[in-house]
């Protein structure tokens, strides 16, 4: 009886140790197949709230290739936005709070 009742607590202990090592998915913008280094995971900006300081999401902004980034300003939204240029075109740019840069289209 008692080496039964160890080997039904041995069996339960394996078995939630195997699920907490599965979180499940995730949902949302953030969930992508194949995750790499400066890829945006979304296309366009994503509501939430923005720890970036206005010089860390310009470094976002120049990381993407854009240069002269200038008038930034975080909307009500969180996402930064501003004016940047790439390829000697001026265009609109933002950074959202999961450092995704997007231009305005």
């Amino acid at each position: 009886m008692k080496r039964s009742l160890l080997f039904i607590c041995i069996g339960l202990l394996a078995v939630t140790t195997a699920s907490a090592q599965n979180p499940p998915a995730k949902s949302g913008p953030n969930n992508n197949a194949v995750n790499s280094a400066g890829q945006n995971n979304s296309n366009a900006p994503v509501a939430g709230r923005n720890s970036f300081t206005e010089g860390q999401a310009k470094s976002k902004i120049e990381e993407a290739g854009f240069g002269s980034v200038t008038a930034l300003k975080k909307d009500d939204n969180g996402v930064w936005r501003g004016k940047a240029s790439k390829g000697g075109s001026a265009t609109a740019v933002s950074v959202d709070f999961q450092g995704n840069v997007n231009t305005a289209k």
